[in-house]
């Protein structure tokens, strides 16, 4: 169980020079771009505009902080996306345009390599006690807001603001939650 603190994360520029991403992780450590099996990272996205292209990777998308972003992806009918909303999943090797919808926002972005290893995403709010099933392969969660205290096998490690929790599993398991706040759960595993 790795504890991945916010002050630690690493920032970098985007690859369309439009902004800058906060890394939370990466696979393998220290990848670049176009040598990356997944990577979990933050953004904020100031004005509108396109998304940059990263051939073979398929990605998720949701919404941490401001009003919203609509997603024009490979020119379909726009996505509005929200904090409410429920994480998109698209092709990141697609053209993507992003209209915001009231000022910046902040968004979670989950890459992983296409052909070669899957993701999922989902929004947990904690309040009180909550016990989550987490599969085999790569499990991150990623607290949002508020404390979120993990324990797993015995160790507990508390998540403040934009904190995470690395865990590499050979079989499905549990992980508790308790503490009060947004949290999102991510599983990558092998195809």
């Amino acid at each position: 169980m790795t504890h991945l603190k916010a002050a630690n994360h690493r920032r970098m520029p985007w690859k369309n020079g439009g902004g800058e991403t906060v890394e939370i992780a990466v696979f393998p450590d220290n990848a670049a771009l176009g040598d990356l099996d997944w990577r979990v990272s933050m953004a904020t996205v100031a004005t509108d505009g396109p998304f940059s292209i990263f051939e073979g990777i398929d990605r998720t998308l949701s919404i941490l902080s401001g009003e919203g972003m609509a997603l024009t992806i490979d020119g379909r009918e726009p996505v509005l996306l929200t904090k409410i909303s429920t994480p998109l999943a698209f092709p990141a090797d697609v053209p993507v345009m992003a209209t915001l919808s009231g000022g910046a926002i902040t968004d979670l972005n989950i890459m992983t390599r296409r052909g070669r290893l899957e993701h999922t995403v989902e929004r947990r709010a904690v309040d009180g006690m909550l016990e989550e099933a987490v599969q085999a392969g790569t499990v991150l969660l990623v607290s949002r807001d508020g404390t979120v205290i993990c324990t797993y096998d015995g160790m507990q490690i508390d998540l403040d603001h934009d904190d995470a929790l690395l865990l590499q599993l050979d079989s499905p398991s549990a992980l508790k939650l308790h503490g009060s706040g947004t949290a999102y759960l991510i599983h990558i595993h092998a195809l």
